[in-house]
């Protein structure tokens, strides 16, 4: 189990191993991304089987009636396995990441960006959604939603969450050894998308290409192989 004795956070600051993040008012880091799955289990699968490596066990989020599994990636991100949660009460309100309408095969469906302060960047950006107040376990954070659960530019806009603990989520994973070299969102509109998140997102593994949306991410395992989602 990775060591969180250094992870704290301070006002902007969180400190996550040997990595300290220091955000500014209108800055936002890649923190990690979000496969969807019709099921929970149809989605683990799918996803060792395709990078060789076991998920660990998350958890369940009362609000959007969902639960997860978890891959910790190196230089502080993760990867998350979405699904809806059988078990869970019918939230009153949309499930994130179209979970609802989601009926296909496991898919890298979202991008998640972390903020210092989630409030004025959802004033700068109203097409984003609202901030739901979230929790976990030992985790609690607030999360952009929108009312349909789909974000702008057909979910290749960043959520966007505010950490309000003292230990990331990466922090408590077994590191996987993949590292992720690129992140490429791809949309008709991906040069309006671009310069409309220039200003907050110094970010060079996340590039931007024009075509049909989707999500694809490369990464570098520990033996040097290249393995793509």
């Amino acid at each position: 189990m990775a060591s969180v004795a250094e992870n704290r956070h301070v006002g902007n600051e969180i400190k996550l191993h040997s990595i300290t993040f220091v955000w500014e008012e209108r800055m936002l880091e890649l923190d990690h991304m979000a496969i969807a799955a019709r099921t929970l289990s149809e989605g683990t699968e799918a996803v060792e089987s395709k990078l060789g490596i076991q998920l660990q066990k998350g958890g369940r989020h009362n609000v959007f009636g969902t639960h997860n599994m978890l891959l910790g990636l190196e230089d502080g991100l993760y990867l998350e396995v979405i699904a809806i949660d059988p078990n869970a009460d019918l939230p009153g309100r949309a499930r994130c990441f179209d979970l609802d309408g989601f009926d296909e095969f496991p898919k890298l469906q979202n991008w998640i960006c972390r903020t210092a302060n989630i409030a004025p960047f959802l004033r700068r950006y109203p097409h984003a959604g609202t901030a739901l107040q979230l929790q976990r376990d030992n985790l609690r954070w607030q999360m952009s939603a929108t009312e349909n659960g789909i974000f702008p530019y057909d979910n290749r806009f960043p959520a966007v969450i505010e950490w309000q603990c003292e230990d990331h989520p990466a922090a408590m994973l077994e590191p996987s050894g993949l590292r992720l070299n690129r992140l490429v969102v791809v949309h008709p509109e991906a040069v309006m998308l671009e310069n409309e998140l220039e200003s907050e997102l110094e970010e060079p593994r996340v590039v931007f290409e024009t075509g049909e949306t989707e999500l694809r991410a490369e990464f570098t395992a520990r033996n040097g192989k290249k393995v793509f989602l």
